[in-house]
């Protein structure tokens, strides 16, 4: 029990890093109707992107942004292959997902992982998040607004508040209408094809940044740090529906729901592992 309290502080912090990446996942799976797996790729793709990028020299915020957007040109590469080339959507994100693995390690220079020197003072106290700030936090060397908590908890907060203005303008209730029913939405002269790629393209960017959250928070990018995401972030869809689909009506609300589905998710297994069992058998 001891050993969970302890690490709960860490969990909740990847819960919400994660659950980004979960609202990425519920634009594509709740909004557009595809399952898209070319998220386990961009995943990595913008941890990859930033890790190198920063390390290099770059500055923090360039970085991230530079994360997005390769994470939005995978989505790009998903949508084109299903729209232009007419294959279908769930075939389209695993034909990116391959690819990427071999692009990915191309960023990494061929490594399979690319590490943030956290033992460099200035190069640490320059990092948005990481686990170390947990503990320093905690023992009273760091103020607490640089605690991964409040700060992902912000960043979540700002994803929310722009998804939430941007699918109540014109383009995104196309975006919604068409997920809702294609047919008629082309019907109302909406342009289905661009609406699929748009929301694929900002699906995966929000993907692309929780992977470079997380890179910061585990100090590397690996290329396999992208495997089964997919799968969480359908959990943490679900789990946020469930549990919270009859209080929460507002869009707003719903997706709140998602990131506290992810964070319910990274708690039960750090139980099960501090229980001394495998998460993997559940």
């Amino acid at each position: 029990m001891l050993n969970f309290i302890n690490a709960l502080p860490g969990a909740v912090s990847q819960g919400l890093i994660w659950g980004i990446m979960a609202m990425g996942v519920y634009i594509t799976y709740k909004l557009l109707d595809i399952a898209d797996l070319s998220v386990d790729g961009s995943f990595c793709t913008g941890a990859a992107a930033f890790v190198v990028l920063f390390t290099g020299g770059t500055n923090l915020w360039l970085a991230m942004l530079a994360a997005v957007l390769t994470g939005m040109a995978a989505g790009l590469a998903t949508g084109l292959l299903h729209t232009f080339c007419g294959i279908p959507a769930i075939l389209s994100g695993i034909l990116t997902q391959l690819g990427l693995w071999s692009i990915n390690l191309a960023i990494m220079g061929m490594k399979s992982t690319v590490a943030i020197n956290i033992t460099d003072t200035e190069m640490l106290d320059s990092l948005l998040v990481s686990l170390r700030f947990v503990q320093d936090v905690a023992k009273g060397d760091r103020p607490f607004y640089r605690h991964p908590i409040f700060v992902v908890g912000i960043v979540t907060a700002v994803v929310i508040l722009f998804l939430y203005w941007f699918f109540g303008t014109e383009l995104g209730c196309s975006l919604r209408a068409t997920g809702s029913n294609p047919n008629m939405a082309r019907a109302q002269g909406i342009n289905t094809d661009f609406t699929k790629v748009l929301g694929l393209m900002l699906s995966n960017g929000m993907v692309a940044l929780s992977g470079a959250l997380l890179a910061q928070f585990n100090s590397a990018s690996e290329i396999n740090m992208g495997r089964g995401a997919i799968v969480i972030g359908l959990a943490a869809v679900i789990i946020g529906e469930v549990l919270f689909g009859k209080l929460f009506r507002n869009f707003a609300l719903n997706l709140l729901a998602v990131s506290f589905g992810a964070i319910i998710y990274y708690v039960v297994i750090q139980a099960v592992l501090a229980m001394g069992l495998n998460p993997n058998y559940f």
